[in-house]
């Protein structure tokens, strides 16, 4: 195959409010408390890093949003759709924020994830995340609240 008929690959492009639809469906159908629209409206509004990636036929894969302040980012969402976990995008976006993060000047990168996602907390120490603190009763869960593990990673 030549490389003018090669398919262009897939890049990260900023989230807008087109994007809102997919996001909030993807959202949906991967967590049992999920971000609404407005919590992405605002996340945008407030000036946030925010990302997605799309597949070639315009399905969206992964979406990131990063809250950047001095020199720390604070990764606030990433989340893959069902039908593409495990298959590396995961890592991928994780590295795509960081390297957005460090062209913002962040050092290290913070985050929250529920003990009850072990995936997400393989994927982050993988990454080098180390486990700094609890938050207790960060999240809403079916039996009330359920704490957060913060974690943080040096950029």
């Amino acid at each position: 195959m030549s490389a003018q008929l090669r398919p262009q690959a897939e890049t990260f492009v900023p989230m807008s409010v087109a994007d809102f639809d997919d996001v909030v469906r993807v959202e949906a159908g991967i967590y049992p408390f999920p971000w609404t629209h407005g919590n992405f409206a605002d996340s945008l509004r407030s000036g946030y890093s925010c990302w997605v990636l799309r597949d070639g036929a315009g399905a969206l894969q992964t979406y990131a949003i990063v809250m950047l302040a001095l020199d720390e980012a604070h990764l606030l969402n990433l989340s893959v759709a069902r039908e593409f976990q495990g298959s590396g995008l995961g890592w991928r976006t994780l590295e795509w924020v960081a390297q957005v993060s460090r062209g913002h000047g962040a050092r290290t990168m913070l985050l929250e994830v529920r003990p009850s996602n072990p995936s997400a907390i393989r994927l982050y120490e993988r990454y080098g995340f180390q486990r700094i603190g609890v938050r207790r009763n960060y999240y809403p869960a079916a039996e009330g609240r359920e704490d957060a593990i913060v974690m943080r990673v040096s950029l």
